[in-house]
């Protein structure tokens, strides 16, 4: 599992670890990470040069002796100084290797690679003038950011103002928020983790911000016993569709239906319950479930469907017209629930516009969960899920072809088959959307795909977990 922390975690963690070693020994392993990694992406170091964008802080002292390091390999290091007072003794151990520091002005050769070292984890969104115009100086060269790329907001993963955007950035000890969540994590590019330590060197606590990752998906899938039959492995229930969109009862069915669950029933338009006896024949009507999974293309009935599974007293995912619905019983919700709203139906729901929450993404998720009292799990580019006590799971699988009309809809019934199978709501739904990314990415091969061929895919996920 990827794990990230706030500034204050991570510097109260890093104090105590330099409390054990000899000075300096923390920001050498550092500084020998990062040189590692940017003479790895240069290939041959011997005649490359590289500009170091340095500010004042500890991160410019890590770029200042990997400089040095990477001088005494053969490169032509540059540094262009954004602050009057740049580390004093990586300075000295840079122009001892070597290297040197352009005059103002002075526009130096142009760089094989950038590393930016602006600002570190201390710094706020946005960057001053003169850091954007050393940046515009090697516009089109690659960058490695120096633990996060500055100007971005490292514990809210939110932009504001300029910023760098790194093609690769090189952290240490543990992720940032900002390495995760979006907007800010689209700035990141890969990110690699230098480790200052041993295992558990670094006294770090538990995170709120994670990302659950192959291994942790394996072992949380429910997976059936020798004894299991189609009940014990969960009977989950979809009210989805309508005449007027048939194909959102389909594909929730699809998502539902993909092997997770032992038994999926349809409730709901006749028409579409036609299609999917037809589609889907292992499929039956209506019965005692285990779950629920509502919403998806309901249009007009989306309050009764809501009304009716709630009444079943079961865990429930609940999807697109069903979300406008959820408070109409008095709330909040119950913690069984699983709310799955895109941007645009999350401002709905909390008032806000969707740029405000395209913009804060980890802020908007984290208040909807606490105010509906439910897992709430935001669609984009990094899903996020978000339980009521402030615990944010990224999901980061998946591709852009992913999006495509009707995929959240076979997201749905996804997690409605993982909560009928026993998960906890916030398992079920970080899992649901890891596989459902995993899936498409398989289904996509590298090139389009319809929400269908996800549903299709999803076996196939599962069995890779197991390579």
């Amino acid at each position: 599992m990827r794990r990230a922390h706030t500034v204050q975690e991570i510097r109260a963690a890093e104090a105590a670890l330099m409390a054990t070693l000899p000075d300096g020994t923390l920001m050498d392993r550092a500084a020998t990470g990062l040189a590692h990694h940017v003479a790895d992406l240069l290939g041959s170091c011997y005649g490359r040069t590289v500009r170091l964008l340095v500010g004042s802080g500890d991160n410019g002292g890590d770029a200042l002796y990997a400089g040095a390091a990477l001088a005494r390999r053969g490169c032509r290091v540059e540094v262009r100084a954004l602050s009057e007072t740049p580390h004093p003794a990586g300075l000295a151990a840079l122009r001892a290797a070597g290297g040197r520091v352009l005059a103002a002005g002075e526009p130096g050769r142009r760089p094989d690679l950038v590393l930016d070292a602006v600002v570190g984890i201390g710094g706020r969104p946005g960057l001053r003038p003169d850091a954007v115009a050393a940046l515009a100086e090697v516009a089109g060269v690659p960058v490695v950011a120096v633990d996060v790329p500055s100007g971005v907001g490292v514990d809210t993963g939110e932009l504001d103002g300029p910023h760098v955007v790194a093609d690769v950035t090189v952290t240490f000890g543990t992720h940032r928020v900002c390495h995760l969540v979006d907007p800010a994590a689209a700035a990141c590019g890969p990110v690699h983790v230098v480790e200052l330590g041993g295992p558990g060197d670094l006294p770090l606590p538990p995170s709120a911000v994670t990302a659950l990752q192959a291994a942790d998906v394996a072992r949380l899938l429910p997976r059936p016993g020798g004894t299991d039959h189609k009940y014990s492995r969960g009977v989950v229930g979809v009210r989805a569709g309508s005449a007027r969109y048939p194909g959102a009862g389909l594909l929730c069915v699809a998502g539902a239906a993909s092997g997770l669950a032992g038994m999926v029933r349809y409730v709901g338009d006749d028409t579409v319950a036609d299609r999917v006896r037809e589609q889907h024949p292992e499929v039956v009507g209506a019965g005692r479930v285990q779950a629920w999974a509502v919403g998806s293309g309901t249009d007009a009935a989306a309050r009764r469907t809501l009304e009716e599974a709630r009444a079943d007293d079961v865990p429930l995912v609940v999807d697109a017209d069903a979300l406008a619905h959820v408070t109409d019983f008095g709330g909040p919700l119950a913690s069984s629930v699983v709310l799955t709203p895109h941007a645009g139906e999350l401002a709905s729901m909390l008032g806000a516009s969707r740029d405000a929450v395209e913009a804060r993404p980890l802020e908007h998720a984290r208040r909807a969960a606490a105010a509906y009292g439910a897992v709430v799990l935001l669609k984009g580019r990094r899903t996020l899920v978000a339980d009521r006590d402030g615990d944010v799971r990224v999901s980061a699988s998946g591709t852009p072809w992913l999006a495509t009309a009707g995929a959240g809809d076979v997201l749905t019934g996804l997690i409605g088959a993982l909560l009928a199978a026993g998960l906890a709501p916030y398992d079920a739904a970080s899992v649901g959307a890891w596989l459902h990314g995993s899936a498409a990415t398989l289904a996509s091969g590298g090139g389009p795909l319809v929400a269908g061929e996800v549903a299709l895919a999803v076996p196939a996920a599962v069995r890779a977990l197991a390579d």
